[in-house]
């Protein structure tokens, strides 16, 4: 089963996710994006790692996405990756679309061919007003295209508001 989870800053995504991760049954991989690359990302990334189990195991991929799901996707592991539009934040932030076409086109790719359940992360940027500046434009239209093509291979869809979950695609949790 695959899954995408949305939402904003602090809508309690990540919470859930890690939490049906947890009672899913099956050994868990926690798949981060994120580099600390400042003393809040760092924060950021202690407070995740406190709060999630001990037994689960930890893969730091910023960009190669794709390969680290097939490299780990199995009948018996639920992959969590958290999160996409920090992952596409990474590959933008490399300026070179030919990496970030590729990139992109094997996580869609890959989605097919993964056993296991896959919960997926990412943050919904597309509600609030349009953003100033060339880059954080194309960031949020990349999100909103990546997170169509996305929904409309996972199983379930939900977007998350106040730590409240709301089913847009698949069975009710």
């Amino acid at each position: 089963m695959q899954e995408l989870i949305l939402g904003g800053a602090r809508s309690g995504k990540s919470r859930l996710a890690e939490r049906l991760a947890g009672e899913s049954g099956l050994e868990v991989i926690y798949i981060a994006t994120s580099q600390a690359l400042d003393g809040e990302m760092s924060e950021r990334i202690r407070a995740h790692r406190d709060r999630r189990p001990a037994q689960w195991a930890l893969v730091e991929e910023p960009l190669q996405l794709a390969r680290v799901l097939s490299e780990h996707a199995s009948a018996q592991r639920c992959l969590l990756v958290d999160c996409l539009t920090l992952w596409l934040t990474n590959l933008l932030l490399l300026d070179d679309d030919a990496r970030l076409q590729h990139e992109r086109e094997a996580l869609l790719a890959s989605l097919a061919n993964l056993p296991g359940r896959l919960i997926l992360v990412s943050n919904e940027t597309g509600l609030g007003v349009v953003p100033m500046g060339e880059l954080t434009r194309r960031y949020v239209d990349e999100a909103g295209l990546l997170h169509q093509a996305i929904a409309e291979r996972c199983q379930r869809v939900v977007f998350t508001v106040a730590g409240l979950p709301m089913v847009l695609k698949g069975d009710p949790l």
